[in-house]
């Protein structure tokens, strides 16, 4: 049985990653990329479909760090017969991937057990293994190879490589993974204690870039080094997650691939990174977002592969059986062929933003977002499948069409700025007819409060991002109406629920978590309202429920107190990033989405 989410932590590459439980078991691995097949699926199963463990062979105390702020993982083992840790990294890869493992002894001599079981194809494809005349072991099927090379004899039988070993005091016993491609020799060995030192340079050099939050800047710097994590080099393309199909209930269906590229969180993802001042890595996600809308305005997807690739066919995966049983399992997400308004919103505002901040010529990207908004005055009447893509029938969500505002607004600001040709009069009008159409349909009087759709009663998380992005003021009573039917209505636990499952009809069996980012949006609303208490005890609140190194899932269960949804979840991280430096005041205002140019550049 896999561990719990909250008790695992994560190492990788910055092109893949794998998840590494506090027993010293990694459960998930997917290479070489972060949405190929896994080879370790113990996460979605059991250890038969593929984990590799590596831990004392005698009961131990456990304790575990990173490294500074870098993403080498600890983890230290205390026995009766001494101590020793386990340190796991993945150095920036050249030609290939791998994994470091180092057991290093400590004090007096501690017996050692590793057990490894490859499985490809997410735990359904048994390699065949040989162990070549050096002494590595080699594992293939079909395309994929994997190499591990130790001074460790390896026994395999049964299916599984196991070995036994003794570290003591001031040894070191390395163990190498290595992904390759089958075809190919295999690729030269390497001094892992050398890869230890640089890897851990890359990441305190990129780590000292960050402008951090003052009064939480160690949260700050792990969320950043979270996101920079989750960032497919390559292309500059951020998952969501490293994960798929960690169930949002447990025991549930709601069990989503999310080792894709959402553009809903195109804006505060850019914003974050910015505002930390990593320029080079927000320039890096605009230019992902660029190409990877480039084309028919039509043919825009709310989300796309890491390399921007547009078939992302959801199937699933029958002999898995869920992480704790919560079935199904599914590779890809249907929800690329979903209409959702909201994206055009993002990426006018993104775009604007980085414009504001410099990132590229004012004229960048221009044309293609004339045609956007030329496609969006077609549309943005029509309902879709809003920011949550809810799986029953199209609505006419409220947040979807204030978005559609915020696309024009943002061309309105761009053009009058930065002297871009178009037709700016049409796009005052059309931004005024939205906004009044909203005004009049999507606000509830009864309630005093907007509402998630058109004629519904039901309230809705995203409501709280609009005076974030501009929409209306922090201070008109229709704003801090609805905050207040927010906190009334879905808050479980202290913690905000996206929307209340067994109202809302979703095409989904009701139930799920607390969704960490809207929490996160609620205390950016108290800063707005200058409600400066609340939002700290709420951002204080949220903190604590990261695990012992850092981090957080999509989502967070207040009955049971475990963290659910896919993990590490980026947008997650994201929010903790924004909502730090907005309760800093002095530096980035919870407002800056929305200000006039001449603020939001300050």
């Amino acid at each position: 049985m896999p561990s719990r989410i909250e008790d695992y932590a994560f190492i990788g590459d910055c092109e893949t990653a794998a998840l590494v439980a506090r027993d010293g078991s990694i459960d998930w691995l997917c290479w070489p990329r972060f949405d190929s097949d896994a080879c370790f699926a113990a996460l979605l199963g059991s250890d038969e479909h593929g984990h590799w463990r590596i831990a004392p062979r005698d009961e131990a105390r456990i304790s575990r760090r990173y490294l500074g702020d870098t993403l080498i993982l600890e983890t230290r083992f205390e026995t009766n017969s001494g101590a020793a840790s386990l340190v796991d990294f993945m150095p920036l890869r050249g030609k290939n991937s791998n994994i470091v493992r180092l057991v290093k002894g400590e004090q007096g001599r501690v017996p050692m057990a590793t057990e490894l079981v490859l499985r490809f194809g997410y735990g359904a494809i048994v390699p065949w293994v040989t162990h070549l005349d050096d002494g590595t072991f080699r594992a293939i099927a079909g395309p994929d190879m994997v190499l591990l090379r130790t001074p460790v004899p390896l026994v395999s039988q049964n299916f599984k490589t196991m070995a036994e070993f003794t570290v003591a005091a001031g040894e070191m016993v390395p163990f190498v993974m290595t992904d390759a491609h089958s075809h190919l020799p295999p690729p030269p060995p390497f001094d892992p204690g050398l890869a230890l030192e640089h890897t851990k340079a890359f990441w305190n050099e990129w780590s000292k870039k960050c402008r951090p939050a003052r009064h939480c800047s160690d949260a700050v710097v792990r969320s950043l080094v979270t996101l920079k994590a989750l960032t497919y080099w390559p292309t500059g393309g951020i998952v969501a997650a490293p994960t798929t199909s960690l169930p949002e209930q447990l025991g549930g269906a709601r069990n989503w691939d999310y080792r894709l590229c959402w553009l809903r969180d195109a804006t505060l993802t850019l914003l974050g990174l910015m505002n930390a001042g990593y320029d080079q890595e927000a320039n890096d996600w605009r230019e992902w977002l660029l190409r990877a809308v480039a084309g028919y305005p039509e043919q825009v997807q709310i989300v796309y592969g890491i390399a921007g690739e547009r078939r992302l066919t959801e199937w699933v995966v029958p002999w898995l059986p869920g992480y704790e049983g919560s079935a199904p399992v599914r590779i890809g997400n249907d929800a690329y062929r979903q209409r959702q308004l909201d994206v055009f919103g993002e990426v006018m505002d993104a775009l604007h933003q980085a414009r504001i901040a410099g990132l590229a010529a004012s004229e960048s990207g221009w044309e293609l977002q004339i045609a956007f908004l030329a496609h969006l005055e077609r549309i943005w009447s029509q309902p879709d499948q809003g920011i949550w893509e809810v799986r029953g029938s199209p609505k006419h969500f409220t947040y979807s069409k204030v978005m559609a505002w915020v696309a024009f607004d943002r061309a309105i600001k761009s053009a009058e700025t930065f002297g871009l040709a178009g037709p700016i009069a049409h796009w005052h009008a059309l931004a005024a007819d939205i906004h009044d159409d909203v005004c009049r349909r999507g606000f509830d009087a009864d309630l005093g409060s907007f509402v998630q759709s058109y004629g519904s009663k039901q309230l809705d998380a995203s409501l709280l991002l609009l005076a974030p992005v501009g929409f209306l003021p922090a201070d008109d009573p229709r704003v801090q109406g609805t905050v207040k039917a927010i906190e009334q209505r879905l808050l479980v636990g202290g913690l905000v629920m996206r929307y209340d499952t067994e109202e809302t009809q979703d095409g989904l069996p009701p139930g799920e978590g607390a969704f960490l980012a809207c929490s996160f949006w609620l205390v950016d609303a108290y800063v707005l309202e200058k409600r400066w208490d609340e939002a700290r005890v709420l951002f204080e609140r949220l903190l604590e429920l990261r695990n012992d190194v850092g981090l957080l899932s999509e989502e967070y269960d207040p009955r049971t107190r475990r963290q659910v949804g896919n993990f590490p979840q980026a947008f997650t991280h994201v929010a903790l990033i924004n909502s730090a430096f907005n309760l800093m005041r002095s530096e980035k205002a919870a407002e800056q989405r929305g200000q006039p140019m001449e603020l939001a550049s300050t």
